[in-house]
């Protein structure tokens, strides 16, 4: 049985598509094939990295990649889940093929402000509601 392949995608690439990415390849990525993309890739949130680490997922070097390259690339998926602000979604291209679209928004950790620390704790917040998102959306 093949995987079904699924595309996050957010603004930048840096955050919230990140996290959805490495949760579900956590989670579940004996039956999914994932990748996540930005609409105006950025460069990846170090906070991200860091709540990432304490879950033991470790993305530290790791780029970030355009949505409309993968688009060029002919990719096809199974799944397109868009996880910012609804505005920004429809922003994202149409992938050709039988794609089912999937909108989830999340708070965007770059706008979070406040001392690192507080960055950190908000941003723990969204990976666990991006976790229970994706825990859901596999039951």
């Amino acid at each position: 049985m093949s995987k079904q392949r699924v595309l996050f995608v957010c603004i930048h690439n840096s955050a919230r598509s990140q996290m959805a990415e490495e949760l579900l390849r956590k989670l579940a990525g004996d039956r999914f094939e994932v990748e996540s993309a930005g609409i105006e890739p950025g460069k990846l949130n170090p906070v991200v990295v860091d709540v990432l680490k304490e879950i033991g997922i470790d993305i530290t070097g790791k780029k970030t990649q355009a949505v409309m390259d993968l688009l060029k690339q002919s990719k096809l998926y199974t799944y397109v889940i868009t996880v910012c602000d609804e505005t920004s979604a429809e922003r994202c291209p149409i992938f050709p093929g039988v794609t089912t679209r999937l909108h989830w928004g999340f708070t965007d950790p770059s706008r979070f402000e406040g001392t690192r620390e507080e960055k950190v704790v908000k941003t723990r917040a969204v990976r666990e509601e991006i976790r229970q998102k994706i825990e859901g959306w596999l039951r």
